[in-house]
């Protein structure tokens, strides 16, 4: 037996070897390759010339030619007569960049504000290489000018000075959550789902969570109102997207979002407590941007270019409908569902839209939103097409689908036979965005109330939505949330999984990453009393909305969800898979305790605190915000005297700095400004990611600049107009606490992905 057990461990390494060199012949024959590329092409493989493609970076040696394409949509004729040339000349050009600038409007006027006074005009009448710039525009149907598209390429923004300060406001804007780039036709939907603050809505499909920070801000549109009646739970399939999707909702800290795992075909039907009552949860609005082909995405995404086949939308075409169906089932009577997709195919749009009326039995209609985006340009859903495989057959009808293509063909494929049913559908009400209107991509959208349940909801021939005990008995996707099904890999839309982002470093499990509880606080836990005291907060602070994410030890950080989402959250926990919920609100800082208090805000949940906070507010000038965000640690006697006087009489702690517009100073910012701060003996220090920092220097007419070598003419680091004092000293700082705030979440024991605000030992400490 021994000799057996020498013999077999012997044997093992002889195969590793062989292995290793197995991979590293592998790894030459690539070497030579890339060798003969560079030869032939005088460049390393792979190295593209960005500049020369403008917005389509990156896609230069990519021949913008497909003769099927071409032949599928003249033969369908969705582009009106005579303007089917100029149809494929825009395909073939770059997408103008688009941006939409965020957040709640009070800010979002005053970053409106510095775009059109100081950097559109600097724009409007430079020249590069003799060559006139030109101006961004807005986009004539976004409401109040937030929405702006400009044709300058990445190679013209390096060209000049005046544009590189642009690009680094966009650039900065877009991380702290103000501004983000996003195309033009994607902000269609949202803006259709007519959103109001009491409504309760579902995106099916969210990544990567452009059109969620839409459904977010529209919740928000009371400033004055921190927390909403309504909230938004959005969705994805692919664990790993759901994390880009946390960081794109976060920026708007929000604590009415919720991020779920789920296939969107089958998820599950959540329950709430409705008087005291357990019922089933319907939303108000849905949004259903479905996976599908992303041929309107040409002009963005340049590999669908020779990727585009008929038989993508044939294999979505399936996926589509149970997702929408999957959608109206737990739509409210009375709600609104958008369909979107970003293809041109009939197959994925009207087919779909066909097939879900006639299965609604007309629970549904197709409402006419021609109204409601003035300005908008687009051309009315068609009522006729025909389906075409991908070797080039046509089917004008079901009855010529040959038996052996019944697996690749569906009837739902084909629009209805019956003139009559056709017409009730009123198809023409679905809006196609056609890329040479309005200098756009492609894009298909469709607006459906629902007018009753769906004739598979109704118990017994009632009018009313299947009880409780009608969906008990789920299928096992539904019930088990933490096996979502994934749909088969040829399903998914190309232009779907371009933005995937590694997921932060938490414990891959068999079905992604293992998440932390949400554990909400009790009636009579011990931690909040010192809180409660040293804030003074008003009797209706709704101290059961705060959770942490651990069962055990020491709570490091506090967070707050909306009442409805804790609703949600308390009755679903085994039914659907959470992957972040609610805003940051306190921070464990240990050395507070002898001020009185063991946790500091965050600035994060500021804005939902504030309104319950009595109690360590200073009340700052435009001088002081300027001060405390350009000094490092400035001493009490350097703001002026109403902010000095107020902060001498409060103890050491976390404390609120808090800035009020005065009307009748129209150079300063016409939006209050809440920051987080620490009083120390002798000095004040305002706590604010470097980011948000440099948005507020901003709002206050203090511009910081860095040019390409991070330096000024001068050899100073940062560029500021209008104060240069202790500029330095901010970015280094913002840089420490970026790095000590990261070091500090990947050592502790409880992590959220939300937990982004720099944390330092001298934010949480007493400062000299």
């Amino acid at each position: 037996t021994r000799r057996r057990r020498r013999s077999s461990s012997a044997k093992a390494p002889r195969r590793f070897i062989s292995r290793v060199i197995c991979v590293s012949n592998m790894g030459r024959k690539n070497r030579n390759r890339q060798r003969a590329q560079q030869d032939r092409d005088g460049k390393p493989e792979g190295k593209r010339n960005r500049d020369d493609a403008g917005w389509g970076a990156g896609y230069s040696e990519i021949i913008k030619e497909n003769k099927l394409f071409e032949h599928y949509y003249t033969e369908l004729k969705i582009v009106p007569e005579g303007e089917f040339e100029e149809f494929m000349e825009t395909m073939r050009e770059p997408l103008p960049a688009t941006i939409r600038i965020t957040g709640y409007k009070s800010h979002a006027k005053e970053i409106l504000h510095t775009l059109k006074e100081k950097y559109f005009k600097e724009v409007q009448d430079l020249e590069v290489d003799g060559q006139k710039i030109e101006a961004p525009q807005p986009l004539s149907w976004y409401p109040d000018e937030l929405a702006w598209h400009t044709n300058l390429s990445r190679k013209i923004l390096r060209k000049s000075p005046l544009l590189e300060k642009f690009h680094q406001f966009l650039v900065s804007e877009t991380e702290s959550g103000n501004i983000s780039r996003q195309e033009a036709v994607s902000m269609i939907p949202p803006l259709l789902l007519k959103i109001e603050p009491q409504h309760k809505i579902l995106d099916m499909c969210a990544a990567p969570g452009s059109k969620t920070a839409q459904l977010i801000e529209m919740l928000h549109s009371d400033m004055d109102v921190p927390f909403p009646e309504g909230f938004v739970i959005a969705n994805d399939v692919d664990n790993k997207r759901c994390y880009l999707l946390v960081h794109q909702a976060k920026r708007l800290n929000s604590p009415c979002i919720m991020v779920v795992n789920h296939d969107a075909s089958s998820i599950p039907r959540l329950h709430i407590d409705q008087d005291g009552k357990k019922d089933v949860l319907f939303y108000d609005r849905i949004l259903c941007d479905v996976p599908c082909s992303g041929d309107g995405t040409m002009r963005k995404n340049i590999d669908v270019w020779k990727k585009w086949t008929t038989s993508n939308s044939l294999h979505l075409h399936g996926l589509q409908i149970r997702i929408a169906v999957r959608g109206v089932e737990q739509l409210a009577v009375g709600g609104r569902m958008v369909y979107s997709t970003c293809s041109l195919n009939p197959i994925e749009d009207e087919a779909v839209i066909a097939a879900l009326l006639e299965k609604s039995e007309g629970a549904l209609e197709l409402a006419d939103a021609s109204a409601d985006l003035p300005g908008l340009k687009y051309m009315p859903g068609i009522t006729s097409w025909k389906v075409m495989t991908k070797e080039g057959q046509w089917f004008s009808d079901w009855s010529e689908v040959p038996t052996s293509r019944h697996t690749q063909i569906r009837p739902t494929m084909f629009p209805p036979t019956d003139p009559e049913k056709l017409a009730n559908m009123k198809l023409e009400r679905c809006m196609r965005i056609l890329p040479h209107h309005q200098n756009t991509g492609g894009f298909f959208v469709a607006v459906l109330v629902k007018k009753a349940p769906m004739p598979w909801n109704r118990p017994d021939g009632s009018s009313a939505e299947a009880p409780v005990e009608a969906v008990e008995g789920e299928t096992p996707a539904e019930g088990n949330p933490s096996v979502p099904d994934t749909p088969d890999p040829s399903e998914q839309s190309p232009c779907c999984s371009l933005c995937c982002s590694p997921p932060p470093p938490k414990k891959m499990k068999l079905f992604g990453f293992k998440e932390d509880p949400f554990v909400f606080l009790t009636e009579d836990d011990p931690i909040f009393p010192p809180i409660q005291a040293f804030y003074n907060l008003s009797p209706d602070f709704p101290k059961m909305n705060v959770l942490t994410r651990t069962h055990e030890g020491k709570k490091r950080h506090l967070y707050m969800v909306s009442k409805e989402l804790r609703n949600v959250l308390l009755n679903n926990s085994e039914r659907m898979k959470v992957i972040n919920t609610g805003v940051k609100v306190w921070s464990r800082n240990t050395d507070g305790e002898q001020f009185g208090c063991a946790f500091r805000l965050a600035q994060e949940g500021i804005y939902t605190l504030c309104p319950y906070i009595r109690a360590r507010i200073i009340n700052i000038s435009v001088e002081d915000v300027k001060v405390l965000l350009t000094q490092e640690n400035p001493f009490l006697s350097k703001l002026e005297d109403d902010a000095h006087n107020q902060a001498k009489k409060l103890e050491m702690g976390s404390i609120v700095l808090r800035y009020l517009p005065d009307p009748q100073d129209l150079d300063a910012p016409q939006c209050p400004i809440d920051l987080c701060g620490w009083r120390g003996k002798t000095s004040l220090r305002a706590f604010v990611p470097r980011n948000e920092c440099l948005h507020y220097l901003r709002m206050v007419g203090v511009e910081v600049f860095r040019d390409k070598q991070g330096k000024r003419n001068d050899g100073s680091t940062e560029t500021q107009e209008g104060s240069t004092e202790d500029a330095e000293g901010l970015s280094q700082e913002a840089d420490l606490l970026e790095q000590e705030g990261e070091e500090t979440e990947q050592n502790g024991s409880e992590s959220n992905t939300n937990d982004t605000e720099p944390v330092s030992s001298s934010c949480d400490g007493p400062t000299s």
